[in-house]
């Protein structure tokens, strides 16, 4: 079955930007994933397509209307997650991006302005992600990212499965360096254990730079690690 992806964005010729090219652009050639892209603008109203106005209560911006986006959405929902990609949501993840491989699908809402009216983004029940701890000038370039994080996780898109197994954010740590030829390069070697032919030894010293690493970039996730029982310390 193929992976659906519907874009609402009032900036179509974004999509499918990048995703046209490398792993995504094969799958989709594939017909692995489709790609959908609704101009929000085509339900705006009046003469000018108008799809915001000022904010009630005063402020800066603009506000894109509840009436507009809902009509927007309609034509394409269905039983896939609506997804309103928003800086105030959760932090996107590892698993959630599983979880929505393993679905049908996905509809990605694009805000723009000063974002969009809550009353559709309640009524719609829509699920907001955030990719960062930062702002956007809008959605789109957010849902670009959720979905090369999700396309590459379904069936047949990397060349070996387990690319997506031992990678960062898969396992409760983050990944081990990753070395190739030349084994000497800028008076720089590749660590000993790596050409040793001894297959515990490198699984070892990948966990040990694995724990490394996470415990010195990332102390929340080591200390996740460390509380689940994972690993003793």
């Amino acid at each position: 079955m193929t992976w659906r992806a519907d874009i609402l964005t009032i900036f179509p010729a974004m999509f499918p930007g990048p995703l046209g090219d490398s792993l995504a652009g094969k799958a989709q050639a594939a017909q692995k994933w489709s790609l959908n892209v609704t101009d929000i603008r085509d339900f705006g109203l009046g003469r000018h397509r108008n799809v915001d106005d000022t904010p009630f209560g005063g402020g800066a911006g603009m506000v894109m209307r509840a009436d507009v986006v809902d009509a927007a959405i309609t034509p394409v929902a269905d039983e896939r997650p609506l997804i309103f990609l928003s800086p105030r949501g959760k932090p996107l993840t590892q698993a959630r991006v599983r979880e929505l491989a393993e679905g049908p699908g996905a509809i990605l809402l694009c805000g723009r302005f000063e974002g969009i009216d809550q009353r559709v983004i309640e009524a719609r029940e829509a699920e907001e992600i955030s990719i960062g701890d930062y702002v956007l000038s809008g959605g789109e370039l957010a849902a670009l990212v959720l979905l090369d994080a999700v396309i590459r996780l379904l069936p047949g898109v990397m060349g070996h499965a387990e690319s997506g197994v031992e990678e960062s954010f898969s396992a409760p740590l983050l990944e081990y360096p990753h070395y190739t030829r030349p084994a000497l390069w800028d008076g720089r070697a590749v660590p000993d254990v790596l050409t040793s032919g001894n297959h515990a030894a490198i699984a070892a010293w990948r966990l040990a730079q694995a724990r490394h690493i996470t415990q010195s970039r990332r102390p929340d996730l080591y200390n996740d690690y460390i509380a689940s029982g994972a690993q003793a310390p």
